[in-house]
């Protein structure tokens, strides 16, 4: 596949489904953590990378900042303006590669991306953008799932039934490895401070759960559609999820489903020179 390919490709994964409810009602908490560990304060110029509905985005711009949120696939635009009108704030909206970011070097105060650019096939690529858009002297700031965490279990799950990655492409989860992300941001970052913590996902009961993502989550969502004309693959792929969600329980058997995922907060300041 070209380049051109693999980007079209990934679009129509991550736009399958109703990546906003999903969001909403699984990682959405993330995104005033992010802002409060970068520090986003009004007047500063942000960019949200992988931004999706607007998560990050959309807290910086109620913090006061200026804010510009970016996605590979901007279907997910809709739902994150109407999300920005509820809150009550503006910003701008821009179609846009984590690889290949069409913003001037050092045009932002701070770039954040929480559970996003991780995607992006070559993670350099997008280390050094995160780094070239940053001025001297600010911040960058992301959210990373990490494989030791319940991630690498439900992308495990998932993996035998996606196709193939691109030649090249780095796992997603290796962004949660620190000595993974030392490596790529070097020592162009004047400091890079990382700790793991834990969020936590909530369903009804494990089938609720599974209902979610593979309703609602673009890769999931992709996957049973191309094994719509595979109807034992289809039930294998329904049986491994429902097996996933209900090992990976650890709510009260009383209560609701709960799923705790580890992360990786990294903060890092670009070089002043």
């Amino acid at each position: 596949m070209t380049t051109a390919e693999i980007k079209s490709a990934a679009r129509a994964m991550w736009a399958a489904g109703d990546y906003h409810r999903f969001a909403t009602e699984t990682v959405w908490g993330l995104g005033p953590r992010l802002v409060e560990a970068t520090g986003i304060t009004a007047g500063q110029h942000v960019l949200d990378v992988a931004c999706g509905t607007g998560n990050v985005a959309i807290r910086a711009a109620e913090a006061g900042a200026r804010v510009i949120a970016s996605d590979l696939t901007p279907e997910h635009f809709k739902a994150g303006r109407e999300e920005a009108r509820q809150h009550r704030v503006q910003l701008d909206w821009v179609e846009a590669d984590a690889e290949n970011l069409p913003f001037t070097d050092g045009q932002f105060d701070v770039v954040t991306s929480s559970l996003g650019a991780i995607f992006a096939p070559d993670h350099q690529r997008v280390a050094d953008e995160l780094l070239r858009v940053c001025r001297p002297g600010g911040t960058i700031g992301m959210l990373n799932s990490t494989a030791e965490g319940l991630a690498g279990d439900f992308f495990g799950t998932l993996a035998p039934y996606m196709p193939p990655p691109p030649p090249g492409a780095l796992p997603p989860l290796q962004w949660g490895s620190e000595d993974h992300v030392r490596n790529l941001f070097g020592d162009r970052a004047a400091t890079l401070e990382m700790t793991r913590d834990t969020y936590v996902e909530r369903a009804a009961s494990p089938r609720d759960y599974v209902e979610l993502f593979t309703q609602t989550f673009g890769p999931a969502v992709a996957i049973r559609s191309a094994l719509a004309d595979e109807p034992l693959r289809a039930a294998a792929f329904d049986r491994d999820c429902l097996e996933f969600a209900t090992r990976a329980d650890t709510g009260d058997p009383t209560g609701p489903a709960e799923y705790r995922y580890e992360y990786l907060l990294v903060i890092a300041r670009r070089r002043e020179t």
